[in-house]
């Protein structure tokens, strides 16, 4: 909990929430998933990412309606590794600072050592954020997997 923000477990009711979040090609640019292409592929995606409590997921809420915008998570050990995203339209508002911040205030609370992250060489604002919450550059490194929008031809 910060002064504007309600960290929460996602529920299932949230499902839209998720659908909003991780179906935008521009938030989801990044990562290393395809962008959510329907409401039932966000159950889906609910159902494997978040009803297991393993690690550290949260929905980030306004706390004036406790809807989902975006979403924090560290997993579990050994990597400890950070995760965040937030609907664009709440971009540039130092919202997922204030998030990862609050969760890192959590982590030191229950003895987490060490915290981990990425972030894609072409996507400098995700390494601002990191640098905002006292993360320190280590080393560069190339993905190995393929580029999501490199077309993919199946032979049998």
């Amino acid at each position: 909990m910060t002064d504007r923000l309600k960290l929460r477990s996602f529920a299932p009711n949230d499902i839209p929430a998720i659908y909003e979040i991780f179906s935008d090609r521009d938030v989801n640019r990044f990562l290393p998933w395809f962008p959510l292409a329907s409401l039932p592929e966000a159950e889906i995606f609910y159902k494997e990412r978040y009803i297991d409590e393993t690690g550290y997921k949260y929905a980030v809420c306004l706390k004036e309606d406790d809807y989902p915008i975006g979403y924090v998570n560290v997993s579990s050990p050994p990597s400890f590794d950070l995760g965040y995203g937030l609907r664009k339209e709440f971009w540039h508002r130092g919202i997922i600072t204030e998030a990862c911040m609050a969760l890192i205030d959590r982590l030191r609370d229950d003895g987490i050592p060490y915290l981990t992250a990425t972030h894609d060489v072409n996507n400098p604002r995700s390494g601002e954020v990191m640098k905002r919450l006292g993360m320190k550059y280590m080393y560069s490194y190339e993905e190995l997997w393929m580029p999501k929008n490199f077309p993919v031809i199946f032979r049998l």
